[in-house]
């Protein structure tokens, strides 16, 4: 590392979290010894030691004997929203290793509940773009993911209203055609019990009206003409969301 500044053990979790989330290490590859990254960059063996077990602490990463530490199937680990969009950005994939999504839909719906309305800035009732699909990693649904688009977007691409996957983020397709920034607010997390067609897309299945408590991550993403849009994810019971930072 040629910083003056030496990282801290999250940092070095953060450098290793981001490869496994890109796919540049998969599930059963070796990390470098602790004595290696310990020389990478240049701090202690307890500062790895920390790195390593947060990690592990996480779910991305096991002790595999005879080898050292590999990383994990991780059947019970879920990138975040703000996590799937960064490395997007600095890979240009739409999915990490063994994922990818199914059951999209598309359609046009009138806005019923008033914090969604608020949140894009729209009249209770006016109409939006409303994009669905399920997250996929490795034969198990992770994530149920909801987008509802302001509808001034269709005017520079129509394809939101398309079912089929538009095989880049669309924001990526509004910004090249339109040549505004987009910008996205804090990521917000809240608990409550999931509604059964989310379980349905999820594939947890218990009897309808069974309280399933599930953990919501909301993401609004707004240009200089207000929120553009509000991306709601819905995780699938016991998994742990990990972001890269």
């Amino acid at each position: 590392m040629s910083d003056k500044k030496k990282p801290g053990y999250a940092e070095i979790a953060s450098h290793f979290r981001k490869l496994i989330v890109d796919g540049a290490l998969a599930p059963g590859d070796e990390l470098p010894s602790m004595r290696e990254v310990m020389t990478e960059f240049n701090v202690s063996i307890t500062t790895v030691n920390r790195a390593f077990k947060m990690l592990k602490a996480e779910g991305l990463t096991v002790p595999k004997a005879g080898v050292g530490t590999v990383v994990s199937d991780q059947p019970r680990v879920a990138a975040t929203a703000s996590a799937r969009l960064k490395r997007i950005e600095r890979t240009g994939k739409p999915y990490g290793a063994k994922e990818t999504s199914v059951d999209h839909t598309a359609q046009l719906r009138s806005i019923a509940d008033p914090m969604l309305a608020d949140q894009l800035k729209l009249e209770l009732h006016d109409e939006v773009v409303v994009r669905t699909r399920t997250f996929v990693r490795d034969g198990h649904r992770t994530v149920f993911a909801v987008s509802c688009i302001n509808m001034r977007a269709l005017i520079d691409v129509p394809e939101l209203l398309s079912s089929e996957p538009l095989g880049q983020f669309w924001q990526e397709v509004y910004k090249a055609r339109t040549g505004k920034t987009v910008t996205k607010s804090p990521e917000r997390r809240s608990a409550r019990l999931a509604y059964d067609y989310e379980l349905q897309a999820l594939g947890v299945d218990v009897e309808p009206g069974t309280p399933v408590p599930v953990l919501v991550l909301v993401n609004t993403f707004s240009d200089e003409d207000g929120p553009l849009e509000v991306w709601e994810d819905v995780y699938a019971p016991g998994l742990w969301q990990v972001d890269t930072e």
